[in-house]
């Protein structure tokens, strides 16, 4: 009985799937806050990343160490996209509801980080040189279908090394040539992560390496180890839609912001 209690005690301790969401959710309010409303201050303000005119601005210390925290959150909505490929009932509308999303939040995402105020009032609403993180999910999302799928059939183990890593490269290409968020290495990322999911400390570890091979800054994302040192495998709280509809009207809304303080 007490060997049982103790088991049911471990289960039930440390953080939900739910509450690292939150985490990755909140640092990301806050790397979009600086890439939107700081961003556009410093640049109309002529205030480089090393201040103005070689005084040193709070500003861009201020900005750095928002989008330094901001790192934490990609690596967490990776860890996330594996967790539920692996749970999901349906993996194709788990994909279809990603597609949608991204499509639904490219438009929030040109006006919040792609295109001048200026530009949209003239009626530009839409910029291709960039696209949403949701495409990147989906994207790798997609290639761990296909690797699945590999790993599913009868083929040899030669046969299914060489299948797995043409998907995969294809992935990364795709991501590339869209050029969506993270790109070539957020698809890379959601793939390593898959692969190593059974060392869930591991696949972390090497995907904050990856993303840091992609940008310095993403250096700071090793810090997000320590929650997931902790994770239960509980989903905790239902908050699947929650994350779908925030991400296009927290962009919307500081692009919104932006506007009102007639910066950008």
């Amino acid at each position: 009985m007490e060997a049982s209690e103790s088991l049911s005690m471990k289960e039930k301790s440390g953080i939900s799937g739910s509450t690292i969401k939150m985490i990755a959710m909140v640092a990301m309010v806050i790397d979009h806050v600086a890439a939107t409303i700081l961003e556009r201050m410093m640049v109309q303000n002529e205030i480089g990343l090393f201040g103005s005119e070689g005084v040193g601005d709070p500003l861009p210390v201020i900005y750095l160490i928002m989008r330094l925290i901001g790192r934490l959150s990609f690596p967490v909505f990776v860890f996330l996209l594996v967790e539920g490929v692996e749970h999901t009932h349906d993996r194709w509308k788990y994909l279809k509801r990603m597609v949608l999303f991204a499509l639904i939040s490219e438009m929030p995402f040109d006006f919040a980080l792609g295109l001048s105020n200026a530009e949209i009032m003239d009626g530009k609403i839409i910029e291709f040189s960039h696209q949403n993180v949701f495409f990147t999910l989906a994207i790798g999302l997609l290639t761990i279908i296909g690797i699945q799928s590999v790993e599913a059939s009868e083929w040899k183990k030669a046969g299914k090394v060489f299948m797995k890593s043409g998907i995969a490269i294809a992935g990364i290409a795709l991501a590339a040539l869209l050029r969506t968020d993270y790109g070539a290495f957020g698809v890379l990322a959601i793939v390593v992560m898959y692969l190593l999911r059974k060392k869930r400390m591991k696949a972390v570890a090497v995907t904050c390496v990856v993303l840091t091979v992609f940008d310095f800054l993403e250096i700071s994302s090793f810090l997000i180890l320590l929650p997931i040192r902790f994770y239960n495998g509980k989903r905790g709280w239902s908050l699947k839609w929650v994350f779908y509809v925030f991400y296009p009207a927290h962009l919307f809304l500081l692009w919104l912001i932006c506007l009102a303080m007639g910066i950008g």
